[in-house]
């Protein structure tokens, strides 16, 4: 895994400027914005993204077993890395679901279905 501490470090080098304007972008965020980001909207976000951690790691009741897991800090970076892919995902569809709601409702006030 890169060096977060160091955003050039790269392994493909041609990536190196798309790679530093969003280590910019993302330093020059307020603490608030990157808090308000970094929560999910909804109960039912927060409990797939649960699921999906608990899959990827495995899923024996803390207590009756004493589960430890020992990973490399690439193996964690990709972790890391698929869950954020999965949250952004799901917002989206959150997001989708909550547009198409919307569309429909004012379909049905219209006497018109959305197309």
């Amino acid at each position: 895994m890169d060096d977060l501490s160091n955003p050039t470090t790269n392994s493909n080098p041609s990536d190196s400027g798309t790679v530093n304007l969003l280590w910019q972008y993302v330093q020059a965020m307020e603490p608030e914005s990157v808090a308000r980001l970094s929560q999910p909207t909804s109960d039912d976000v927060l409990q797939v993204m649960e699921r999906h951690v608990v899959s990827l790691l495995g899923n024996l009741p803390s207590d009756d077993f004493e589960v430890m897991i020992t990973t490399s800090r690439e193996h964690m970076g990709q972790l890391l890395a698929a869950s954020m892919m999965n949250g952004y995902f799901l917002r989206a569809a959150e997001q989708r679901m909550a547009l198409e709601t919307t569309l429909q409702g004012l379909g049905a006030s219209d006497g018109n279905s959305p197309v």
